[in-house]
């Protein structure tokens, strides 16, 4: 009996296995930085019954993270890429990149590489659906402001947005977390502080509408400014969705906090395929 059980698992893994989403690691070509970095994409199940496109949502680590962060630590991505019959590509955006084309750094150009050249390099590599509207773009803390950063500024390719506890205002973390090194000191550059902060960026809401999803822990200590940004961008008529909910600055909350988003962004893809507002 006990060896019955044990095969049965045994085949149970097996048809699992046969039936699961494709993780995928590849090196993207930086022309802009002169070099290749590493990159994780996670393929929704191909022996399934789809469509030969699917939509894409790159999913941006936070600060001292890397591009197979996501996976490792909320390994049910494959599971969300099954059921939400999305690509999710999870690129490395550096220690503490910001995911800016630094003003002060020449050899930092993660905007136009996250913005522009990863997008570009999975949709010649991949079967996906080369619209912005089946693009979107999330990430945790330093990925949350980057991905609205990018979505705001690059509403040509992404159609929908979110940010997972975000440091969605620099001016709130001026000696931390590298950004000196980034956009520059908080006395000769000031206006940088100003132009790369989220919470001035959505100011210029571009001429294409964008989706937007915005998640926080209420003991978060971001909390606070992503509250703010969200009476901002009331004041602002911008629609958007937003969720508080109990949770810390961690994997804890993002694990749970990701799923929610994934089915945001499915629902808008579902939306836009089948025409209605």
């Amino acid at each position: 009996m006990r060896i019955r059980r044990i095969l049965l698992a045994c085949l149970l893994a097996v048809g699992f296995s046969a039936h699961a989403a494709q993780v995928d690691t590849v090196s993207i070509y930086s022309t802009s930085m002169k070099t290749s970095f590493k990159c994780v994409v996670i393929r929704p199940d191909s022996k399934k019954r789809r469509p030969l496109s699917q939509p894409v949502v790159y999913l941006l680590h936070g600060y001292g993270g890397w591009y197979s962060n996501w996976i490792i630590r909320v390994p049910e991505l494959k599971n969300y890429a099954d059921e939400y019959n999305i690509i999710i590509v999870c690129p490395d955006g550096g220690t503490s990149s910001w995911y800016v084309d630094s003003p002060v750094d020449a050899t930092m150009k993660y905007e136009t590489y996250i913005g522009q050249e990863v997008p570009d390099y999975i949709d010649a590599h991949y079967p996906t659906i080369r619209d912005r509207k089946a693009r979107a773009i999330t990430g945790l803390s330093m990925g949350g402001h980057g991905a609205l950063f990018l979505a705001f500024r690059h509403a040509d390719r992404f159609g929908a947005c979110g940010s997972m506890s975000g440091v969605v205002d620099l001016n709130f973390t001026k000696n931390k977390y590298d950004l000196i090194k980034r956009i520059g000191d908080t006395l000769k550059n000031v206006q940088n502080w100003k132009n790369y902060s989220v919470i001035n960026v959505i100011d210029t809401y571009p001429k294409d509408s964008l989706a937007i999803i915005i998640d926080c822990g209420n003991d978060d200590p971001f909390a606070g400014i992503n509250r703010q940004l969200h009476a901002k961008l009331l004041s602002l008529k911008i629609p958007h969705d937003y969720i508080e909910r109990p949770g810390k600055h961690d994997w804890t909350y993002w694990g749970n906090a990701v799923r929610y988003q994934l089915l945001f962004f499915r629902n808008y893809f579902e939306r836009n395929k089948s025409g209605r507002p």
